[in-house]
C-alpha cells in the first residue's frame, strides 16, 4: 500500500467518525468507543491537511516561478516562499509518517525493573546495585515513583537481585530500550594490584500487566512458603511468611520475601509473575512483527550485551548505536541517560520509517 493511500485513508476514517458520531439513536457505549478512536485520528488528520495544503501551495508556488507572464517581482517572491517551505516540508512529512508508525501498545505501561548480578561475582553485584541505583535517580528526575519490591543482597553493598515497580507517565516508553547485558570495566574494590576486571550485570524492564491482560488459573500455580532470610542466612521473620510461586507451563519462578505478610509477598509475586508472562507473549508478537525488518535497536533480549561503563576512560558505549559519552557520572547519577534514551528512541522510529514508506 503507498503511503499516499495511507493518508487517503486516515483522512476517510476521520471524516467516517465524526459523521457516525453525529448518527441518531447511537448507545452510549458506542459514542464512547468512536470518541476514544476520533479523538486518537483527530491529530494525525489534521497533520495530514497540513502536509497536502503545503504540498498543494509548494506546486503553486513552482507554478508561479515558471509563469513567463507573471511580472519579475511576483516570481522573485513565489521563489523565496518556495525555498522557504520546500525546507519546512520535510518536517511535516516526518511529523505525519511518526503518527502512522504503529504504536506499542505497552508504552504508556509501568514497569517491573529486574536487575541481576552476572559474572564477576561481588564486582558483579556491586555494579548491579550501581545500575539499580541509576534508574532509581532517574526515575526521581522524571518524578516517578520507584518502588522496591526485592533485594537480594551480598552483605558488602552489592546486589545479587534487585526488582522494583516503577509508575508514572511513560516509563516502558522510556526503559524498555534497558534490557539487556550491561558491562563494567574499571579495577575493583578489592583488586590489590590495580589490575582492571571486566564484570556484567543483567538489565529486564518489563511492561506491568493488569489481570485483565493475564489470565493465571490457580491450577498452574504451585506455591510454597517458607521462611524469610537475610544476608548470609540471618532470619529476618519468625513465620513463614516468604512465598515462591512456580508456573507451572513455563516452568517460571518468582520468589518474595521482603514483606512480613504472607499476603503482601504473594500478591507483590503475582504482579512480577503476571509482568514476565506478558512479556513473553509480547515479545513473540513482537519478534513476529520485526523478523521481515531490515534493521531494529537491539532485541531486548537479556542475553544481548548492550553497553560498556569504562571507568577508567570515563566512558560510557552503547554499542547498538555507536554512542559514547564521556560522562560516566553522570550517567550512573541519572541525569544524562536521557541521551542514551533519546537516541535509542530515534534510532528505533528511523528504523520502522524505513519500513513504512
Amino acid at each position: 500500500m503507498s503511503l499516499q493511500t495511507k493518508l487517503d485513508q486516515v483522512l476517510a476514517r476521520h471524516a467516517e467518525l465524526g459523521t457516525s458520531l453525529q448518527a441518531e439513536g447511537i448507545d452510549s457505549r458506542e459514542v464512547t468507543r468512536l470518541s476514544k478512536e476520533y479523538a486518537e485520528l483527530a491529530p494525525v488528520a489534521e497533520r495530514v491537511l497540513a502536509l497536502r495544503k503545503a504540498q498543494a501551495e509548494l506546486a503553486d508556488l513552482a507554478a508561479i516561478m515558471t509563469d513567463s507572464g507573471a511580472d519579475a517581482e511576483m516570481r522573485s517572491l513565489a521563489e523565496t516562499e518556495f525555498y522557504a517551505l520546500k525546507e519546512t516540508l520535510p518536517r511535516i512529512e516526518r511529523q505525519v509518517l511518526l503518527m502512522l508508525l504503529p504504536k506499542d501498545a505497552a508504552d504508556e505501561r509501568n514497569a517491573i525493573l529486574e536487575v541481576r548480578a552476572g559474572t564477576g561475582g561481588d564486582e558483579a553485584a556491586l555494579f548491579a546495585a550501581q545500575l539499580f541505583r541509576m534508574y532509581q535517580r532517574y526515575a526521581a528526575i522524571r518524578n516517578w515513583k520507584f518502588e522496591t519490591m526485592e533485594l537480594s543482597e551480598t552483605g558488602i553493598g552489592g546486589f545479587k537481585e534487585a526488582i522494583a515497580s516503577i509508575s508514572g507517565r511513560g516509563v516502558f516508553a522510556r526503559l524498555k530500550f534497558e534490557s539487556g547485558v550491561h558491562r563494567v570495566q574499571r579495577v575493583p574494590v578489592t583488586e590489590s594490584s590495580g589490575r582492571v576486571h571486566t564484570s556484567t550485570a543483567t538489565v529486564a524492564v518489563l511492561p506491568e500487566a493488569e489481570e485483565v491482560d493475564i489470565k493465571i488459573d490457580d491450577k498452574d500455580l504451585r506455591i510454597d512458603v517458607f521462611r524469610s532470610s537475610g544476608p548470609g542466612g540471618q532470619s529476618v521473620n519468625t513465620t513463614d511468611s516468604a512465598v515462591r510461586i512456580t508456573h507451572l507451563p513455563t516452568g517460571l519462578v518468582v520468589q518474595q520475601q521482603d514483606e512480613k505478610s504472607q499476603h503482601k509477598n504473594k500478591a507483590k509475586a503475582l504482579k512480577i509473575l503476571r509482568a514476565r508472562l506478558y512479556e513473553m507473549e509480547r515479545a513473540q508478537r513482537e519478534a513476529e512483527r520485526s523478523a521481515k525488518r531490515r534493521g531494529q535497536v537491539g532485541t531486548g533480549d537479556r542475553s544481548e550485551r548492550i553497553r560498556t561503563y569504562n571507568f577508567p576512560q570515563g566512558r560510557v558505549s552503547d554499542h547498538r548505536i555507536n554512542l559514547t559519552l564521556y560522562k560516566i557520572d553522570k550517567v550512573l547519577e541519572g541525569e544524562a541517560l536521557d541521551e542514551f534514551i533519546d537516541a535509542l528512541t530515534a534510532e528505533d522510529e528511523a528504523a520502522r520509517l524505513t519500513d513504512l514508506a
